[in-house]
């Protein structure tokens, strides 16, 4: 969820793991089972396509939606690294999805089966304090953390998947928007949206550097202009990722290199940028992002960073310099809708790869080697 990956901070809540929203159904001992497909982790390194049982609700406050699309973020490459240690052996992948509600438990009001529906990278319980502030990412109620999609619970990487609290997390997709378009929503779209425009407070006439424009990046560049960015500046080592982001809006390019805070600096007339935004996750990739701002500005973190990074405060505290960083929270999933029916957001434009569940595989190593194959997000469906 970044702009690989949000890798979740450590956190404790008084629900913690034996949350009944976070205990999977039973299966073991039971009759009459079904078995669905999905892509289970078996440690560092290792995961299968296999068979598994169905999905099924295990709280009134759920649904089973059967998976119409899905996709990779980078967490999932982090987690098969061995990254995200509360993900354990058998757990099924994935947090992004759309796809139709084949069942709806008991005490859910706004869909029905047949719905079809977005299925965000963040589950909210829309009543604890986190919620209630309009910062899901923490929800208590299930667990702190509000990514528990292929991380606390089974993910969508499946052909079905128990969502919890389905009334207060699914989204209805409209008509006119393509499961293509939507699926870019669950997670990459709200993530520069929410962590790198608005946190950065991208405003009208302001100026704004980009540093990575992988997927994450991208969809901060395709925001900007929602708040008036007169001038976007993406800059990337990859040259493939720097066409994409003219597509996407950028109006300005810089290949990343030794000379890069000077290119930027001298498009600027040695001002520097009203709002630089990280979304790589490296310690050299802030320090470039920070050095580009100008004094008074922001600079937004968007990246995931596994190690911990100097930054020169000795020289940014005079510069009256604002940073920002966080998890998303996807509570601009309705508004990026809007913008995505009304062709305001050409989303689409996000997938460049097309994959079936039987490709699974092939998908991974594609958006493994992302750069290699020229590859954005790729978009998998049943086939």
């Amino acid at each position: 969820m970044m702009p690989s990956a949000r890798r979740p901070r450590s956190h404790r809540s008084e629900f913690g793991p034996d949350s009944p929203i976070l205990k999977q159904p039973v299966a073991a001992g039971l009759t009459n089972v079904g078995l669905m497909k999905a892509l289970v982790y078996h440690g560092p390194g290792q995961k299968a396509w296999e068979d598994v049982p169905d999905a099924t609700i295990s709280e009134p406050t759920d649904v089973v939606v059967k998976i119409d699309t899905t996709t990779i973020c980078g967490t999932d490459l982090h987690i098969l690294h061995g990254d995200v240690p509360a993900v354990t052996d058998g757990r099924i992948l994935g947090h992004e999805a759309v796809g139709t509600v084949t069942e709806v438990g008991d005490a859910v009001k706004g869909f029905s089966v047949g719905d079809r529906v977005l299925v965000p990278a963040i589950t909210k319980c829309g009543r604890c304090e986190y919620c209630q502030r309009n910062m899901p990412s923490h929800c208590q109620t299930v667990g702190g953390i509000g990514w528990i999609f292929g991380h606390l619970i089974d993910g969508t990487q499946a052909e079905s998947v128990r969502v919890p609290y389905a009334d207060t997390s699914l989204y209805a997709v409209p008509a006119n928007v393509t499961n293509e378009q939507a699926i870019f929503l669950a997670d990459s779209l709200p993530t520069g949206y929410e962590v790198g425009v608005l946190a950065g407070k991208v405003r009208p006439g302001d100026t704004v550097a980009v540093v990575g424009a992988g997927a994450v990046g991208l969809s901060a560049i395709l925001t900007t202009g929602l708040w008036g960015a007169s001038r976007v500046i993406a800059v990337d080592t990859n040259k493939f990722r720097l066409d994409k982001a003219r597509e996407f809006g950028a109006t300005d390019t810089v290949e990343a290199g030794d000379n890069t805070t000077a290119e930027v600096l001298d498009l600027t007339g040695g001002a520097g940028v009203d709002v630089s935004i990280e979304a790589v996750g490296y310690p050299e990739t802030l320090l470039t992002a920070a050095s580009l701002v100008r004094p008074g500005g922001t600079i937004a973190n968007i990246g995931v960073h596994g190690v911990p990074v100097s930054l020169p405060m000795q020289d940014m505290w005079i510069q009256n310099v604002t940073l920002t960083m966080g998890l998303v929270d996807t509570v601009s999933i309705p508004t990026l809708l809007k913008m995505v029916a009304s062709g305001r957001i050409p989303a689409e434009k996000m997938g460049t790869h097309s994959f079936t569940f039987a490709q699974m595989d092939e998908a991974y190593d594609v958006f493994k080697n992302a750069a290699e194959n020229s590859a954005l997000k790729v978009v998998i469906t049943p086939g």
